[in-house]
């Protein structure tokens, strides 16, 4: 049984209204639930029959969406913590995008795609890679055997009551309410 986590602490963070992380919060409750369901439910269904296979395919986007969202709620924080510049993480950006600066901009990049997903700095301990990746929804764009450092939900309920249709408004906010204590443990 998955435990709803309680991100109530973000309350008040800078460039995130109350309403909207209230409503994310939500959200992201309905995500454990299902999961939880779904999880009682497959051990309950006859195996082989189309509700079985289809309860099997759902399992898979709610746990994504149950697991990125308790990443993405992980890594801000009210108040930025900057990179360690002198850090194994910084140094390693540096040494995969040439600087900082450029993987910013390929993050922002990345979160600006067209559609409805996450960006995510992965990390490829097999290959010791570091890759800004989009995922579709919650199943399709993982990177198999890597770990999701840094997670950004570019879902419309992320900022929409916040900036319309202003990505790139939110994706700032974002940038400015990152925990990169938790991507650096992520990483290590």
């Amino acid at each position: 049984m998955n435990e709803v986590k309680d991100f109530s602490h973000l309350i008040g963070t800078p460039g995130f209204s109350d309403a909207l992380l209230s409503d994310h919060f939500g959200l992201y409750e309905g995500y454990v639930t299902n999961v939880n369901k779904f999880a009682k439910l497959s051990q309950e269904i006859e195996t082989g029959t189309p509700q079985y296979s289809e309860l099997k395919r759902r399992f898979g986007w709610e746990w994504n969406g149950m697991k990125l969202h308790e990443l993405y709620f992980e890594n801000i924080t009210k108040q930025a913590i900057p990179i360690d510049k002198s850090g194994r993480l910084s140094m390693k950006i540096e040494e995969k995008f040439q600087s900082f600066d450029a993987w910013e901009k390929d993050f922002r990049a990345t979160g600006a795609i067209r559609g409805v997903g996450w960006a995510v700095l992965a990390y490829d301990p097999n290959g010791d890679g570091l890759f800004n990746v989009w995922v579709n929804e919650h199943d399709a764009g993982h990177l198999a055997g890597c770990t999701p450092l840094l997670v950004m939900d570019v879902f419309e309920h992320a900022y929409i009551r916040d900036y319309g249709i202003k990505r790139a408004s939110y994706i700032e906010a974002f940038m400015k309410a990152i925990d990169w204590d938790t991507v650096q443990r992520r990483y290590e």
